[in-house]
């Protein structure tokens, strides 16, 4: 319904006054502007109060509040001025860094028929207001330089939109001056406080938007607070029922050996010190399990990296399970491809890993055999413990590696254990960079995988880096004090380039990444063919060579390096596992400059490496 007299008839001043007619005019445009501000106010209240019920995407969101200034303003506009002057209203949207944007948000002419004509900026450009419509970005911001009366900046509902409010209109051909000026200060006055209005309940709804946000976020963390009281409730039931049982066992039999009158056989004497014996074994295992997952996630878990012989701690291993393997009938297995040596690894912990899942496959079988299975695959060394036992039924799969999760085994009289092995045995890979896989078919035996990256990630790759970077902050402390007082020692690119002859993969990436972090280029291969067509496209300040190839010996290539007139003059530092006495001095009679044993003490190889390169740059 159109206003009925939103604007004043064209009238005289008298003696320079405002008739009554004109006051009377004013005070109804005014009353007009306010009612339907308070409408539009209105309106975009219901849109935030609706959106407190739940938490909205923030572009539906704001796709209400826009779609309402739109339609509201629209019904303003067209209910105030003469049916031949019609208004259309839009929302324009463009991210920053594209070229192009679009009309999101269009009311139609209120006459049809009656076509909204272009908007014109003054240098020609046209924006056509309709629903999907693509328009440039620098036109937009063209006519917002040009503060054009058509276009209106709003303030950004995010940083990765920009919006314009966008009004077209047909004038009628027998509009007044007078009548213009009216309309367009009253217009103006709408427009103005709607971009307010519009602006302000943006800002409202960033605000709600951050509140319920937060409000999610303190539900999240009370539903994880319940969670976690859980868990700990269940941590201390089973802890307490799995101690419990063996300290019953433990007091139990030493009350009655300790029972004045109670003298039993021999045999039997030895049966109950065995039980407890047992019992104290288990409690003691219980405790170290709980201890370890406890500094596992609290990551605290102290881990010592070393160079492993894994062959010969494969070895070890199967030694200690043998007894438990024969007193069930069981065949120990060990298979190892050859060209598995060494890895990067905590001895221990990897003891540990691998005693965990064998003691397991030796508990749930009862006839056949059980293995260990060492092989290299895709940069990793796969350790697989396989039996042919009982097998784990899917459902149990998927049970088998939560804190206390057991499988329990039919033919086993006790079942022992504190269901923290497998997921100790997890995490402990998890540190090595590496993981655990299962396979598994009931009554068709099961294989757990653990693999473990050659090349060093994880935490192992972290403590190398970290040690080097002490190391070199050391280094250079001292290289500054003792540069104070004499002279210079400044290293050029060349002295940076280090050549490293070393056939096995963990020896030779744990020197590679030590040597990386404390600035020199260092160039890896595996064998003497490598290095001679190697050593023609650098020029290497130092080469560290294993003694022991897979085509040659170290100290040969060192005597022929120190034969060769282009190479006799470059340091070479021995790296070897040659430790015996006399060792060191054959290495020096062949040529070498240094000797260092293995496994390699990092520190003095950087020392090592440092003070060569240092004496081929003084100048």
């Amino acid at each position: 319904m159109q206003q009925s007299s939103s604007l004043p008839e064209q009238n005289s001043q008298i003696n320079g006054t405002p008739t009554v007619l004109t006051t009377i005019q004013k005070l109804r445009d005014n009353l007009w502007l306010e009612r339907r501000l308070n409408h539009l106010q209105s309106r975009l209240n219901d849109c935030l109060l609706s959106s407190t019920d739940t938490i909205p995407e923030t572009v539906i969101t704001a796709a209400e509040i826009f779609q309402t200034v739109v339609n509201e303003l629209h019904n303003a506009l067209n209910a105030s001025w003469e049916e031949s002057t019609q208004f259309a209203v839009g929302i324009a949207q463009c991210q920053p860094e594209e070229i192009f944007g679009n009309i999101c948000y269009v009311s139609s002419c209120s006459t049809p028929g009656i076509p909204i004509p272009a908007i014109r900026s003054k240098v020609g450009k046209k924006l056509q207001l309709r629903l999907n419509a693509a328009i440039k970005l620098e036109d937009l911001q063209q006519m917002e330089r040009e503060k054009h009366p058509c276009v209106w900046r709003l303030v950004d509902d995010s940083h990765n939109v920009m919006t314009w409010l966008v009004i077209a209109t047909t004038k009628s051909n027998n509009d007044s001056d007078t009548i213009d000026s009216l309309a367009t200060q009253l217009r103006s006055q709408l427009i103005t406080r709607t971009i307010g209005y519009c602006n302000t309940a943006l800002a409202q709804l960033r605000q709600l938007q951050s509140w319920q946000q937060h409000c999610q976020q303190l539900a999240n963390f009370n539903q994880e607070l319940e969670r976690t009281n859980q868990l700990k409730n269940q941590f201390l039931a089973n802890t307490s029922h799995e101690i419990r049982t063996p300290l019953s066992s433990i007091i139990g039999f030493t009350h009655l050996l300790l029972a004045q009158g109670y003298e039993p056989d021999k045999q039997r004497h030895q049966e109950y010190l065995h039980i407890i014996q047992s019992s104290g074994k288990h409690l003691l295992c219980l405790i170290n399990d709980i201890l370890d997952l406890s500094k596992i996630e609290a990551n605290q878990l102290e881990v010592q990296w070393e160079i492993v012989d894994v062959p010969s701690l494969c070895r070890n291993v199967l030694a200690l399970v043998k007894e438990k393997a024969a007193n069930k009938g069981l065949k120990l297995r060990l298979e190892i491809d050859d060209d598995v040596k060494t890895l990067l690894a905590d001895p221990l912990r990897l003891k540990q890993m691998l005693l965990n899942l064998l003691f397991n496959a030796v508990k749930f079988t009862s006839t056949g055999s059980v293995g260990l299975r060492v092989a290299t695959q895709d940069l990793y060394l796969r350790f697989t413990i396989w039996d042919t036992g009982i097998g784990i039924s899917p459902e149990n799969q998927a049970l088998l590696f939560r804190p206390y999760s057991q499988i329990i085994n039919s033919a086993a009289e006790i079942n022992e254990g504190t269901g923290l092995g497998l997921v100790v045995t997890q995490q402990l890979a998890e540190i090595h960079g590496g993981s655990l896989a299962l396979e598994s078919e009931v009554n068709r035996g099961s294989y757990f995988t653990i693999s473990l990256p050659l090349q060093p990630m994880g935490k192992v790759l972290e403590a190398i880096e970290i040690k080097a970077e002490k190391d070199l902050e050391i280094s250079q402390g001292v290289s500054n004090f003792s540069g104070s007082q004499s002279a210079s020692i400044i290293p050029i690119n060349s002295s940076r380039q280090i050549l490293l002859v070393e056939d096995d993969v963990a020896n030779r990436e744990l020197m590679r990444i030590y040597l990386s972090r404390l600035g020199y280029q260092v160039t890896c291969v595996k064998n003497a063919d490598k290095m001679w067509k190697t050593l023609p496209q650098i020029t290497p300040a130092v080469i560290l060579m294993d003694v022991n190839l897979p085509d040659g010996n170290g100290l040969n290539l060192v005597q022929q390096l120190r034969d060769h007139p282009q190479y006799q003059q470059i340091p070479i530092i021995a790296q070897t596992a040659m430790a015996m006495k006399g060792d060191k001095e054959t290495c020096l009679a062949a040529g070498v400059s240094e000797y260092i044993s293995k496994p390699i003490d990092l520190q003095l190889l950087g020392n090592m490496v440092a003070k060569y390169c240092q004496l081929s740059t003084e100048y």
